[in-house]
């Protein structure tokens, strides 16, 4: 089994920085991909931005230039600066492991106030 923890969530102005952590722990063999997921109030969950093995960083457009997504492959660990914070990126946000098999987290509240 793999637990998967997110933390750094809270509240912040409009213009401000977070940084996410996502940590993996368990029976893990090797993690494939990382990722950010979020989903705002009576929305559907979106890739904000993933960093595969090996691979290159993606990220959607609407955080292109104001989010950074890396990894500590030693710590099984993701992080998610995110800098020049809106009101619309206000959401939950979760992260997601694959082993390859997905492990989810429980999600952290990111709320931006304008």
């Amino acid at each position: 089994q793999v637990q998967v923890v997110e933390s750094g969530g809270g509240l912040v102005q409009a213009g401000g920085s977070l940084r996410l952590s996502c940590a993996a722990s368990g029976s893990i063999f090797s993690i494939n991909f990382m990722g950010w997921y979020r989903q705002a109030p009576g929305k559907q969950r979106e890739l904000v931005a993933a960093i595969p093995s090996g691979g290159r960083t993606n990220y959607a457009d609407s955080v292109k230039g104001r989010f950074t997504i890396t990894r500590d492959n030693a710590k099984n660990t993701v992080y998610l600066q995110m800098n020049s914070l809106k009101s619309e990126d206000t959401a939950v946000y979760y992260c997601m492991v694959a082993t390859p098999r997905d492990y989810w987290g429980q999600g952290t509240q990111v709320t931006v106030s304008s």
